[in-house]
């Protein structure tokens, strides 16, 4: 293939296009839409037609508003949220300890529970500064010691609802906890 200066090419394997404004050997220089030089092989280059050139000066600007007010404007259909979505929690918090720190090493069965529990009394007062209304707590199930412990601390909130979470999405380890934005 011969390329010649003022060719339009595009660039194999990439979305890049423009003008050749010089040759040497086999490098090609191309000069992009955005007026960016950048150099290829030839074999990297395919000539093509300046279709992008000649369709700017077909239209015009008189003409492009002509096309817009000839249509009649489409109603946008309202892109509603479903129901399943607006119950979804906004926040979740895994209360595995896995998850929370890399490692456990010297921690005993207190401390690792300590930590889970300061990590929920984080995590409500954080839902709390952000309005945040639904937040479920990952706890497991194992022997159920946290899932106790949570039940006890959100007793001590007055302006909290919690229950079991989605069974078909968390199973029987998680806990849900609604709270009330105007207490």
């Amino acid at each position: 293939m011969s390329l010649k200066v003022g060719d339009y090419v595009e660039v194999l394997d990439e979305d890049l296009s423009g003008e050749v404004i010089f040759i040497k050997d086999n490098l090609v220089t191309i000069q992009t839409k955005d007026d960016f030089e950048l150099q290829f092989e030839a074999s990297q280059l395919v000539k093509t037609q300046n279709s992008k050139l000649l369709r700017t000066s077909i239209i015009t600007d008189d003409t492009l508003q002509k096309i817009h007010t000839d249509k009649n404007p489409k109603k946008k259909k309202s892109v509603g949220v479903k129901r399943k979505e607006r119950t979804q929690p906004a926040m979740e918090v895994d209360l595995h300890i896995h998850n929370l720190l890399p490692t456990t090493k010297g921690m005993q069965k207190h401390d690792i529970l300590t930590y889970q529990l300061d990590t929920v009394k984080r995590q409500l007062a954080f839902a709390m500064s952000k309005n945040i209304q639904r937040v479920v707590f990952i706890h497991g199930v194992g022997e159920g010691v946290l899932k106790l412990e949570l039940e006890y601390l959100f007793k001590q909130y007055d302006n909290l609802k919690y229950y079991d979470a989605n069974y078909q999405k968390y199973g029987l380890g998680a806990t849900e906890v609604y709270i009330f934005q105007n207490a």
